[in-house]
């Protein structure tokens, strides 16, 4: 009796805490049409303090998503454009001597600021993509012998092109486990793809974003998640999918053994968590159930299960594995 009391409790306080959320989506469909799951991910990973990859072709708003999202939160904003000449002074900052004063400065980078868009983030070199991860990990900047916290909320979406992959360096698999999510995005439809043409031909004074939240908000909710009330059910079932990723003959899915190369790592199951109680808050919900994690599954997995060539030679994606084990693994 208690715990459904507390329950209730933490039920009440999140619905009251989550308000701001449908004010972000607001001010966000001023500028943004569809893509709705691009921004609920984007909101994702800066409430459960993650990072996220973003996979999709040029022109489908990645860049206008996050500065659009980091308008409406007032908090600063910084795009870096990866390119193979880039070098991690150019992000992280640099030591610059002053000849008057006859001694050297801290000139900080684009990486001091709340929201990054890492664009192209596959077309710098692995120093310069490390310098980047090594600041997303640490969430600090050594320059020189000092050593700098960064700023909270701090949420980095690095976009890479499916595309043209000529001249690129891939982002090394421990890398990318490093993000909470990878999501794919797509064409917008007919319908949408005429209301943002309609968008762009109008005065732009009706496109303006209010900055309705600020940073504070946004890390009083991340406390308030952590009160979020997950069952054992529900990490027993966390726990099962990842296993299943490892081992799918212990789940019946003998098929899939010689299709997977290596399956999600510890990260997987604590992003998981993460972003299912996080997926709860955006639902102004005080409590985790099954859907929540189905519906984050594919983000926080697909770029954590490694395939082999056979895999491949039959065409068989992430998506299809990952569906295959939500198929095959008992729901609480």
């Amino acid at each position: 009796m208690q715990q459904s009391i507390d329950i209730e409790a933490i039920n009440q306080q999140i619905y009251i805490e989550s308000a701001f959320v449908e004010k972000l989506n607001e001010q966000t469909s001023k500028v943004i049409v569809g893509q709705h799951h691009m921004i609920e991910r984007l909101l994702l990973g800066l409430l459960a303090k993650g990072h996220v990859l973003l996979e999709g072709l040029p022109g489908l708003a990645k860049t206008l998503a996050i500065k659009t999202l980091a308008s409406a939160i007032n908090a600063d904003f910084s795009r870096i454009q990866f390119t193979p000449d880039l070098l991690p002074a150019d992000i992280i900052g640099t030591m610059i001597y002053n000849p008057s004063k006859n001694e050297f400065t801290v000139r900080k980078g684009p990486i001091f600021a709340n929201f990054i868009l890492a664009d192209e983030i596959n077309r710098a070199p692995a120093k310069v993509q490390s310098a980047l991860l090594e600041a997303m990990q640490e969430r600090q900047v050594t320059i020189g012998k000092e050593t700098f916290p960064l700023s909270e909320p701090f949420l980095v979406l690095a976009t890479q092109n499916p595309i043209e992959q000529e001249g690129t360096y891939p982002l090394p698999e421990a890398q990318v486990d490093r993000f909470m999510l990878k999501v794919k995005i797509d064409y917008p439809n007919k319908e949408e793809e005429r209301q943002i043409i309609r968008l762009n031909l109008m005065d732009e004074a009706f496109q303006k974003i209010d900055a309705i939240v600020d940073p504070a908000t946004i890390l009083r909710a991340r406390e308030v998640i952590k009160k979020v009330y997950m069952d054992e059910k529900i990490e027993r079932y966390i726990i099962d999918i990842v296993f299943a990723t490892r081992n799918p003959a212990e789940y019946g899915l003998n098929d899939l053994a010689p299709l997977i190369s290596y399956g999600g790592s510890p990260r997987a199951s604590i992003n998981l968590a993460k972003a299912a109680k996080a997926y709860a808050f955006l639902q102004r919900r005080g409590y985790v159930i099954p859907e929540d994690v189905r519906n984050i599954c594919h983000d926080v997995l697909r770029h954590r299960i490694g395939l082999t060539y056979e895999a491949e030679a039959e065409n068989i994606s992430q998506e299809d594995i990952i569906n295959k084990i939500l198929n095959a693994v008992e729901v609480p």
